[in-house]
């Protein structure tokens, strides 16, 4: 496994690059999060294009299918091998980590299986994001042959796609919130015990702390994982951009790549996914149960 991770982690701080290399182009980090249409897709005045963020979330939701599948629904035993225990492994924290510390339990069998979901996507789709595929647009010339550029790249570096993700726990969320409680009881639940004179001052407050919780949710999983790819791809740069004696410094760059690189691949994807997750549980749950 370490063997494994050294090797996608060398493929990764060079293959993004080999294109430049050929091409003597100028490195710019933040030419790899740029949309470009790859099959323009246009209604009306809705743009939906495929892009690089597109094709990876479509790829992140086949493989996060395919483990759910494979890992938890595909020939179970009572003695379980360790496809299945994985498969457990990944289930328990999701119910007794995740959902059952922020959702109540008459809410479970509804939403248990949304944060699951969320916590396994999430962490594919950042996963995916820092293994060197051909998801590109650019190419390179290889022995007279056009390929492909190989480069990491992370749907969730795009707050469009945070903020979806956000978006989709905030309206369950309040519609859970009105359903279970009513509506008058539900957005009285948000206004504290105070004395009526500090009512207009406080009311804006916690309406506005509704909105902050999607802002929160989306910008810490968009901002760490655009921090992250930014950060290796300015590595990436250093080391072509080195010259003449300069050149001594490439193995340490290199080597405190590599560091950074198996810290977001093994710490940072996991817990933002999380993070994510659990967040919403609460907030779920708190709506359903505003005592709670």
């Amino acid at each position: 496994m370490k063997r494994a991770l050294a090797v996608v982690a060398t493929l990764a701080l060079i293959a993004p690059q080999v294109a430049l290399a050929a091409e003597d182009e100028e490195f710019d980090p933040s030419h790899e999060f740029e949309q470009n249409a790859w099959v323009p897709i246009h209604i009306g005045p809705l743009d939906l294009s495929i892009t690089k963020a597109v094709a990876y979330l479509m790829l992140g939701s086949v493989i996060t299918m395919a483990l759910g599948i494979v890992l938890m629904r595909w020939k179970t035993s009572v003695d379980p091998d360790r496809r299945q225990s994985a498969g457990e492994l990944i289930y328990d924290i999701a119910q007794t980590q995740i959902a059952e510390q922020g959702l109540p339990t008459k809410a479970m069998a509804r939403w248990f299986p949304y944060v699951a979901s969320l916590l396994l996507f999430i962490f594919v789709v950042n996963l995916i994001g820092f293994i060197p595929l051909p998801l590109s647009d650019e190419t390179f010339t290889l022995f007279g042959l056009e390929l492909p550029t190989l480069g990491i790249y992370a749907a969730t570096s795009s707050l469009a796609v945070t903020l979806s993700l956000a978006l989709m726990t905030f309206a369950f969320t309040h519609v859970e919130g009105i359903r279970h409680n009513g509506p008058v009881r539900y957005f009285k639940s948000w206004i504290p015990e105070v004395p009526k004179a500090m009512l207009p001052l406080l009311v804006p407050l916690e309406v506005l702390g509704q909105f902050m919780r999607l802002i929160s949710l989306s910008v810490r999983l968009y901002a760490n994982m655009l921090a992250g790819h930014m950060l290796i791809l300015t590595f990436i740069g250093l080391i072509f951009l080195m010259s003449g004696a300069v050149y001594i410094l490439t193995p340490f760059i290199i080597g405190l790549a590599t560091l950074f690189y198996l810290f977001e691949v093994v710490i940072v994807v996991g817990i933002q996914a999380f993070i994510f997750a659990t967040l919403s549980a609460i907030y779920i749950g708190s709506a359903i149960e505003p005592e709670h």
